[in-house]
């Protein structure tokens, strides 16, 4: 043991305690080995952020990566060991119960009217959101036409991101389409090569989703011979598994809140995603 080890920081007593109790919405399951520490009472303690916390919300590049979001994590849920490896049905739930942690159950969003373009302030109550996360069940299970049943898990943390940078990157070249000093034909081709590289990013995160895949003729967990079912099945069955995939992870996401224009009363759905930095905008 250290000497510093073997003394007593005499301002222990203000270090950072836990504010609030959550329970993962994945109740523990689809975490590897070592990834996350249970608790008795099923219940995970998190912290509120700490100054260098939210400043890491303010690195755009480690925003974008996921690298900002995981080490918050890593600081204010200790008990998820690698923020990689925690399933997605997890991720939102786990950056509400940070930010209510941290800030209070109150957000203040701003929204515009699609009708008219008034712009409105609405205040949220997270709690209701972390109580939305607990009802989350993620189908495990799909059977096709009573003869294929399929097994599929959530992506992982670092899966997730890695798709959406994919999505982010191909989705630039779009912004090509007014710049008037790249030439047609070049243009053409960059939308092709994006089209095709979008839809082959679609099989491959359906292919990370799925576990095994079994059928009157054998079973089979092995990922080639399960992206190569993928690439030449019927176009109805991976139209089924993708569904069923989506569906699971749509019921992970926040909610949209129903909202009403101050100005011209039109009633529409406001969404709000808490991936991102000005979900921890606020200071201290």
């Amino acid at each position: 043991m250290s000497e510093i080890e073997k003394k007593q920081n005499p301002l222990a007593g203000f270090f950072r305690q836990p504010k609030i109790y959550i329970t993962l919405p994945s109740n523990g399951t689809f975490y590897p080995p070592g990834a996350l520490e249970f608790t008795q009472t099923g219940e995970i303690p998190v912290y509120a952020m700490t100054a260098r916390d939210e400043l890491m919300f303010k690195t755009p590049d480690a925003l974008m990566n996921g690298t900002s979001t995981v080490e918050v994590i890593r600081s204010c849920i200790p008990n998820i060991k690698n923020p990689w490896a925690m399933p997605s049905i997890d991720v939102d739930a786990v950056l509400a119960a940070i930010r209510i942690a941290t800030y209070g159950h109150e957000m203040e969003v701003t929204s515009t009217c699609p009708n008219c373009q008034h712009v409105d302030d609405f205040t949220l109550d997270l709690r209701l959101a972390l109580d939305n996360f607990r009802n989350i069940k993620f189908n495990t299970d799909i059977l096709i036409d009573d003869t294929i049943l399929v097994k599929v898990r959530p992506l992982t943390y670092d899966e997730l991101t890695k798709a959406s940078l994919k999505v982010f990157e191909h989705q630039r070249i779009f912004s090509i389409v007014n710049d008037t000093s790249i030439p047609d034909e070049e243009k053409i081709k960059l939308f092709q090569d994006s089209f095709v590289k979008l839809t082959d990013l679609t099989f491959s995160t359906v292919s990370q989703s799925i576990v095994s895949v079994e059928t009157s003729a054998g079973k089979t967990d092995d990922k080639l011979f399960i992206e190569e079912f993928l690439r030449n099945t019927d176009k109805k069955i991976f139209t089924e598994i993708n569904k069923a995939i989506e569906s699971s992870k749509k019921a992970s996401i926040m909610p949209p809140v129903e909202s009403e224009c101050t100005e011209c009363h039109h009633k529409y759905n406001m969404t709000l995603t808490l991936d991102q930095s000005d979900f921890f905008g606020k200071g201290f």
